[in-house]
């Protein structure tokens, strides 16, 4: 991977010890290379803690950080030798190609904007998850940087959801889908019944509304929603995954013949485990902006971050805002 990312090493809710792990682990199973930015004596201590011979990792200063109750403008205005302000003036600099970040979203989006702009005839940029389906993966967008949207804003969440799944998963003409109330035309809001003719009348392969179990099931590949809907989405897909967890490992413990089964069982519950887990996708791209950048979760664990650095790598080398602006 020739391109070089610049990772927010003071951002997440354990830094910077996550994203130097995650870092190191990047460059060593895929070849990565990265630019660690954020407090130098911290980081170097961190870096101590692992074996890096021959490894691309550097290290670029940054003496503030943006706090996760921090407003976003802080970032760009109060905060301009911030961590996350920092790794994307690199990339305005040249000297790196793409962002990660598990801090703020908010000042992510902001200094996104600022430094990168956005992609001529996006009026909201959006941040796209991918979810796990019977098949293979759903993308999921927006996931909570636009709480109030328009039809337009919709519109062109669903175009860069598409483009993004073609380009990086080579998927033709995917499937996109508006989540909504049910199936039926009637149901919806105003929002959705305006967004759903904008759609109908597209060049995408849309294919109405879907609910939330659609998601899931393997039938859609984009699913389309506003911030507000798509983040609450998120939030109880990730706690329903974390209860059916625990209430397996609560019935296979309080019975023994549960226990015996769980033997025998045990290389099934170990993929599930996998396909279910959070840290198996990374980070969310944040599309529409003019240039890579990669959101984590604030409570991002190495595998997350690392898969996450590998991600913004691709999406640096498909050129998907070039691609997009020719869309729109």
């Amino acid at each position: 991977m020739s391109v070089k990312i610049a990772i927010d090493a003071m951002g997440g809710d354990n830094s910077p010890a996550v994203e130097v792990a995650g870092a190191v682990a990047a460059c060593r199973e895929w070849g990565c290379k990265v630019v660690l930015v954020g407090d130098t004596a911290r980081i170097q201590a961190e870096i101590e803690q692992h074996q890096t011979h021959g490894l691309s990792l550097e290290i670029h200063h940054a003496s503030e950080i943006v706090g996760m109750h921090d407003a976003p403008s802080d970032a760009l205005r109060k905060k301009k030798d911030s961590s996350i302000r920092v790794a994307f003036d690199l990339v305005q600099q040249g000297e790196a190609s793409a962002v990660v970040s598990a801090g703020n979203s908010g000042a992510i989006m902001a200094c996104g904007m600022y430094v990168y702009g956005r992609v001529k005839g996006i009026e909201r940029p959006a941040i796209g998850t991918f979810l796990p389906n019977l098949n293979d993966q759903t993308m999921v967008l927006d996931m909570g940087a636009n709480v109030d949207c328009k039809a337009s804003h919709l519109f062109q969440f669903a175009t860069m959801g598409s483009l993004y799944v073609e380009l990086l998963l080579g998927k033709s003409q995917p499937r996109v889908g508006l989540l909504s109330n049910g199936e039926e035309e009637k149901k919806g809001n105003d929002l959705t019944r305006e967004t759903h003719q904008l759609l109908k009348n597209s060049q995408l392969n849309y294919i109405g509304y879907v609910e939330g179990g659609d998601v899931y099931n393997g039938s859609v590949d984009v699913v389309v929603c506003d911030g507000f809907v798509g983040n609450v989405l998120l939030k109880v897909s990730e706690g329903l995954a974390v209860a059916i967890s625990t209430m397996l490992k609560q019935e296979i413990e309080g019975r023994f013949w549960a226990k015996l089964g769980y033997l025998f069982s045990r290389p099934a519950y170990s993929a599930f485990k996998k396909r279910t887990n959070p840290a198996e996708y990374g980070g969310a791209p944040l599309l529409g902006i003019g240039g890579v950048g990669i959101v984590c979760h604030g409570r991002s664990d190495p595998m997350a971050v690392s898969i996450a650095i590998r991600q913004a790598g691709e999406y640096a080398k498909i050129r998907f805002e070039e691609k997009l602006a020719t869309l729109l």
